[in-house]
């Protein structure tokens, strides 16, 4: 019986060793990280920022793949058929695996089945701005909104963008408004719109609309997050300005297609728990507007997404919101 344990022992000794060098074999090439939108835009530039993170901690080249079309599902998808080893990753964001998931008719994959969760980035809250001759005020302008049922309008950067919902939830959340939705191919054409007084107001990330906010082009009523943005902490946040419990934000998470091995998706782990840990990171995050999450884990990122799901499903249906 001794002899017995003495050579299971053994044999375990022999084992652990080989385990260890299979783990530490990841990566032994270039990672590709698929950004779902075209190359320049907000989640283009913090995909690559992060890549460059990645590519430091993790010792091997992490490259942006920008596969853009469908409201990011190309890319999407492209990650979901890719091989479950960990070279192939997703910058995945509200459109991604927040409304997609809901507002497509056939959706082409399941949010949550489809990926394994690795890593939270940060969130990229909205604004709310208007004409300059608007209300100084949130309340004084759902007020004048909701005075004048139809008269004004607010653009967004299409339908079922996370503009147009993100309007949609603040309706049903201050009791509803009658103001007259009008699309555009993308959010720089609504907020030249409200700058000429074509439409009343809009919303759009911050770091699009705050030097116009401060160069007196338009007004930045309120930040949709529970918090102020350390990159203007005079506009007060959404909850303060008088509606409770609002928050509408894009975001970017670190996904890989599922069935990745625990090994991989721990060391991505780490790589990016020490990528967030790095105050360069924060602080390029902060200056773009974006609420950074350190405190990333596999686990909080499942549960996000799944958070998100629920958030804006109803909200989509409501809105009868369906992409064919």
């Amino acid at each position: 019986m001794r002899r017995r344990h003495l050579l299971a022992a053994g044999i375990g000794a022999l084992a652990a060793p080989v385990v260890a060098r299979a783990d530490a074999k990841f990566p032994d090439r270039t990672i590709r990280l698929v950004v779902p939108f075209p190359a320049g835009g907000a989640t283009d530039v913090i995909g690559r920022m992060f890549a460059d993170k990645l590519t430091h901690q993790l010792g091997q080249t992490v490259i942006v793949d920008n596969k853009s079309g469908a409201a990011g599902s190309i890319g999407a998808v492209e990650v979901k058929n890719a091989k479950p080893d960990g070279y192939t990753l997703l910058m995945a964001t509200s459109s991604t695996h927040a409304i997609n998931p809901t507002a497509f008719v056939h959706p082409p994959y399941d949010a949550v089945r489809d990926f394994t969760p690795i890593s939270s980035v940060c969130v990229n809250p909205l604004v709310l701005y208007a004409n300059p001759a608007m209300p100084d005020t949130m309340m004084e302008l759902v007020e004048l909104m909701k005075k004048n049922p139809g008269k004004y309008s607010y653009g967004s950067a299409g339908f079922g963008s996370i503009i147009h919902l993100a309007v949609e939830y603040l309706k049903r959340s201050v009791g509803g408004m009658d103001v007259v939705h009008v699309p555009y191919k993308g959010g720089a054409p609504a907020i030249q719109d409200t700058i000429a007084g074509n439409i009343a107001w809009s919303m759009e990330t911050f770091s699009t609309t705050l030097p116009l906010h401060r160069a007196g082009k338009l007004r930045i009523l309120a930040f949709c997050h529970s918090k102020r943005a350390a990159i203007a902490p005079e506009i007060p946040t959404m909850i303060e300005a008088g509606v409770p419990g609002y928050e509408a934000y894009t975001f970017n998470l670190i996904l890989g297609p599922a069935g990745l091995p625990q090994s991989v998706i721990d060391r991505l782990d780490m790589a990016s728990r020490q990528a967030m840990a790095d105050p360069a990171t924060i602080k390029f995050l902060e200056g773009n507007a974006a609420i950074p999450t350190p405190d990333t884990t596999p686990e909080r990122t499942a549960q996000f997404i799944k958070d998100e799901l629920a958030k804006w499903a109803p909200v989509i249906r409501a809105a009868d919101v369906k992409i064919s």
